[in-house]
């Protein structure tokens, strides 16, 4: 029996072992998670920041075009003659863009603003614009 003792207290000092181990790695696993969702929060703060950061430059950047229309200073002629060129072929583009055609609405349903399609849903089930009221 002296050995069924002796067997039980060494698994019994390997369990405490094992449980001490498992508890460290549980400790530096949250330690890690927290690291983790420390740094996810610090970069999405670093976008916000970034975007806020380039809505004021566009905002500079329009504010200029529209100020100094017709004297465009020439450092930046390029510049603005380039925003401009791509002004002109979004409205092209979305002039070329296929319409729809619309059919007859039925009582309930609501026509898309965008594609014009009929639906009964919030959402466009063709391009997913908000339908409206």
């Amino acid at each position: 029996m002296a050995f069924f003792e002796e067997l039980t207290k060494k698994a019994q000092v390997l369990a405490e072992v094992a449980t001490e181990k498992a508890k460290v790695a549980a400790e530096i696993a949250t330690e890690k998670a927290k690291d983790a969702t420390d740094t996810a929060k610090i970069n999405i703060e670093i976008l916000s920041e970034q975007r806020e950061m380039e809505k004021n430059y566009k905002a500079i950047g329009q504010w200029f075009v529209s100020e100094f229309e017709g004297e465009i200073p020439d450092a930046v002629k390029d510049v603005v003659a380039a925003v401009m060129a791509s002004k002109e072929k979004i409205a092209a583009l979305e002039a070329a863009k296929p319409r729809k055609e619309s059919c007859e609405v039925d009582a309930g349903l609501k026509v898309c603003p965008v594609c014009g399609v009929a639906s009964d849903s919030k959402f466009c089930p063709e391009c997913g614009a908000p339908m409206g009221e």
